[in-house]
This record gives structure tokens, C-alpha cells and sequence, in this order.
């Protein structure tokens, strides 16, 4: 009994703040996701929120250009996080605290200003367009950032840019604590590079790939510094994301705070959704 007494009052305080400042505010936004109006005069209107939801064409625009971010960017991150940390971990390579330093970097760097840097490198006179120009890669500067195509390309290499190296040090960790023999043993059966990478690499992987898979999704579908910096959901709506929406409905259009909470519900469902999907499709049984 003593024990427990002691064992509570170490995670009372943690528990209690974690309640007021986390789960509080959790129940009290679904609470109003089921009201309109503002401050004192809300009004309870059942799913009223939900339903508009099928027929807002901005949401729908919004959820169509996260997901395109998500089936796009989140595997492309992984992989090349996968490849580059596999490179890095070779024994051979010179300077390897460099290049990890290097690749890593980009995570620790403000959201804000390197989305701003970014608006700057892609704008149409901006150095990448200058680049492609010079060695006649392309015929004319690219819209990068008024182009509805090319402002979803610049959004998706931005957020790979950012979090790729974040991705890699888990890799990387996880493959420093894999026995070298494991590898040597490989190589004598014959197995080639692509063989070890597949059969070897990617199994020992497999926990440290799910989780980042999961994270990187969350993060993805609560995407909204680099598109509120780069491309302001521009043009029209092209990379609108859900949470820039959420922020618009309550900050920039007239608010709407009850039809807010009911849009940021949706992410929370999503994020459900897609951690099962993942946890089905790694052959997780717990």
C-alpha cells in the first residue's frame, strides 16, 4: 500500500496537468463540435457539423490535397531514409559524422524559416529556376508556386527536405546494434546488395519502419507551417491542407469555431484509421 502511495505521488502532478491541459481540452472541442455560433451564444446542432462536411467544397479540397501529400511524400521519405541510412552505416565511408550531421540538420531548423527559404529558392525567379535555366533543363521558369501541380511538388520536396534525416537516425540506430556477422554471412552464401537490403535489413527494420511509418503520417495529416509559409493553400485552394482549413474556419473566415472542431475531428479519426491500417499491414497481432 505504502508503495503505491509513493509510486502515485511521483506521477500525480504529471497526471493531473496532463488531464487539464491535454484531455480536458480533447472533450471539451468534441463538446463543441456539435454547436455553432460564438463565445456565449452557441447553439447545439447535433451532426449539423458533420454533414456539411460531405457537401464543403473547400474541405473536400483540403482532405483530397493531404492525402495526395500522404500517398506521396510519407513512402518517398521512407524509403530514401532507408537507403540513406544504410549508406551511412557502412564501416568504410570517411566522414560519415559529416554527412549524418548534414542530412540530420534539416530537422532541427525552424519551420518557419526554412518554409520561407523555400518560398524564396521556388519562386519564379528564384535560384532553382535560374538553375534549370542555365543548363537548359527546362524551356521556361516553372511556376512552382502558382501552379496548382507544381505548388503540391514544391510543398511534398519541402516536407522530404525537412524530415528525412529525422527518419534516418532511427534507422541508423537501429542498424549500429544489428551483429556484423549477420551481414558477413550474407555475403559468403552470395547475396548481393539488393538481397541484404530486402532480406536482411529491411526484417531487422520492420519495428523501427512502423513506427516512423505512423509518425510521419500523423505529421503529415497536421500539415500546416510549410503550406501557411510557402504557398498560403494557394493557388485557390490547390495545397489547401486540413489543418490550415481548421486554422482559416477559426481565424481568418468569419469563425466558426463548432464547424473547426468538427474538421479537426476528422484528422484525429484519420490518424485512427491509418495507425490500424499500419499495424494490419506490418503483421502486428497486439
Amino acid at each position: 500500500m505504502r508503495s503505491n502511495v509513493v509510486g502515485w505521488s511521483f506521477v500525480l502532478l504529471a497526471t493531473i496537468m496532463i488531464t487539464i491541459f491535454y484531455f480536458y481540452p480533447m472533450a471539451q472541442a468534441l463538446i463543441l463540435s456539435f454547436q455553432s455560433g460564438m463565445g456565449n451564444n452557441l447553439t447545439f446542432v447535433g451532426l449539423d457539423n458533420y454533414i456539411r462536411l460531405f457537401s464543403d467544397p473547400t474541405f473536400i479540397a483540403a482532405i483530397k490535397n493531404t492525402f495526395i501529400y500522404l500517398i506521396i511524400q510519407v513512402p518517398m521519405m521512407i524509403i530514401l531514409a532507408l537507403i540513406i541510412s544504410v549508406l551511412l552505416n557502412d564501416k568504410t565511408l570517411k566522414f560519415k559524422g559529416l554527412f549524418r550531421t548534414a542530412i540530420f540538420l534539416p530537422a532541427v531548423t525552424s519551420l518557419v524559416a526554412y518554409s520561407v527559404i523555400f518560398k524564396y529558392l521556388f519562386a519564379t525567379d528564384g535560384i532553382i529556376n535560374q538553375f534549370l535555366l542555365k543548363f537548359s533543363i527546362i524551356p521556361e521558369a516553372i511556376q512552382w508556386l502558382t501552379d496548382p501541380f507544381w505548388a503540391k511538388v514544391t510543398i511534398i520536396l519541402a516536407i522530404t527536405w525537412r524530415w528525412t534525416g529525422y527518419n534516418m537516425i532511427f534507422y541508423l540506430s537501429a542498424l549500429q546494434n544489428v551483429d556484423e556477422s549477420i551481414y558477413e554471412a550474407a555475403k559468403i552464401d552470395g547475396a548481393n546488395a539488393f538481397q541484404v537490403f530486402t532480406k536482411i535489413t529491411i526484417p531487422v527494420l520492420k519495428p523501427i519502419i512502423l513506427f516512423t511509418s505512423i509518425t510521419s503520417t500523423i505529421g503529415t495529416l497536421q500539415i500546416f507551417d510549410e503550406i501557411m509559409n510557402i504557398t498560403k493553400g494557394g493557388p485557390g485552394n490547390a495545397t489547401t491542407s486540413i489543418s490550415q482549413y481548421i486554422y482559416n474556419l477559426s481565424f481568418k473566415y468569419t469563425p466558426d469555431f463548432g464547424y473547426a472542431a468538427a474538421v479537426s475531428f476528422i484528422i484525429v479519426i484519420l490518424i485512427v484509421i491509418f495507425t490500424v491500417i499500419q499495424f494490419k499491414v506490418a503483421g502486428d497481432k497486439k
